[in-house]
């Protein structure tokens, strides 16, 4: 009966817990999305609406299956404040805008409307359903084979995802630390998302400092290889484009790079990080002896095994995001001098290995972090136990 009351109010607890940090979670998104944000582009007068193609006006094709120029279509307006209407528009089948249109297609365009004249344009296929249906199928597959922690861990990715876009790129735009932000996101993320799986116990617990620190050490290591190698944010090829923001706003350009860092290795580092924490929880719930020691020691053994795999994981994700200057480096034949001072291939190397030094130092720490946790206290229930054998041995 005792340990039910208990445990209902450490139940009520931890609601009013989750209930008072939704709010001051909410409050923070209110404040830092509460921005009037410089108009960098006059749109005034054009708004993207999804539309189908109705009629093939003009196609200019050729004999060999080519176009030259463009198409004319018939659009039927489906949204916006046009919708129902047809209007005539022009449609550049490029490799970035546009659509190669047919009868029925539905895609997005782009109405200029002037006084009462408007004219529109094929921005692109309306692939917006389709996204929505792969998201909500991975998340669906999530659930179902996932069960109830895989439910949690869908929520904790819709929180991910909240945190990115509505507090992260905020206090960027706002003129916050990069380096800052990225902390105190990384922070909330991995607390959410570990709290979720697991609740509060001794393995998140451990999980979640090992992560946070890990993490930390390598965005300071990518900036101090930054700092020495001169590389920085303003080396990235969407340089100009950022300088242009930062001119009409308080973004500041040089740290935003390392901040990428800190958010792309998270996934991985909290991967390792709770991975070491519930197998080190598993051996010492199997055996209640174990000496801290011991217990240190399996969980670097266990980490040991990871650190290659999940280093891979980083390197290949971080090269499968540059593919296309490997391409390029490799198809024009460049030099190696050329190609290893290269900002793009510094900025990978440095990506790379910083956040495969994030999964190797997570492995010692959440070990010792674990190992603490899990034997402390241990003496001294010892020794509560014995004394209670001997007063019942007494009686």
């Amino acid at each position: 009966m005792v340990a039910g009351l208990l445990r209902r109010k450490k139940n009520i607890n931890s609601k009013v817990i989750t209930f008072c940090f939704l709010i001051i979670f909410f409050i923070f998104l209110y404040f830092f999305n509460n921005i009037e944000r410089v108009e960098l582009v006059n749109s005034s007068g054009t708004s993207y609406v999804k539309a189908v193609v109705n009629e093939i006006v003009e196609d200019n094709i050729q004999e060999d299956g080519s176009r030259i120029g463009y198409q004319k279509v018939m659009l039927k307006v489906l949204s916006g404040k046009l919708k129902g209407q047809l209007i005539e528009g022009t449609s550049f089948a490029g490799y970035l805008y546009g659509a190669d249109c047919t009868v029925g297609m539905k895609v997005i365009a782009s109405i200029s409307k002037y006084e009462d004249n408007a004219s529109a344009a094929v921005y692109s296929y309306d692939r917006s359903n389709i996204i929505y249906i792969f998201v909500g199928l991975f998340l669906l597959m999530l659930w179902i084979i996932g069960g109830k922690k895989g439910f949690k861990s869908a929520i904790g990715l819709v929180f991910t995802f909240i945190c990115i876009i509505y507090l992260f790129l905020p206090m960027l735009y706002k003129g916050y630390s990069p380096f800052l932000s990225a902390v105190i996101v990384i922070i909330l993320i991995t607390i959410v998302s570990l709290y979720l799986i697991d609740g509060i116990t001794k393995k998140s617990i451990s999980a979640m400092i090992g992560t946070i620190i890990g993490v930390i050490i390598a965005g300071i290591c990518a900036a101090g290889f930054g700092y020495v190698a001169k590389i920085s944010g303003y080396n990235v090829s969407e340089v100009e484009e950022l300088v242009f923001v930062a001119n009409n706003t308080e973004l500041k350009v040089g740290g935003i790079l390392f901040s990428a860092i800190l958010i792309a290795s998270l996934g991985a580092v909290m991967d390792v990080s709770m991975s070491i924490s519930s197998t080190l929880t598993e051996i010492y719930n199997h055996n209640k002896n174990i000496g801290r020691v011991e217990l240190f020691k399996s969980g670097i053994n266990v980490g040991r095994d990871m650190m290659g795999t999940m280093s891979n994981t980083l390197i290949l994700a971080f090269t499968g995001g540059s593919i296309n200057t490997l391409i390029l480096n490799y198809a024009y034949a460049l030099k190696h001098n050329q190609i290893i001072n290269m900002y793009e291939i510094g900025i990978e190397i440095m990506q790379g290995v910083s956040g495969s030094i994030a999964i190797i130092l997570s492995v010692p720490l959440v070990s010792i972090i674990s190992s603490y946790f899990l034997t402390y206290g241990r003496k001294k229930s010892l020794r509560s136990k014995i004394n209670l054998d001997s007063i019942l041995e007494y009686n």
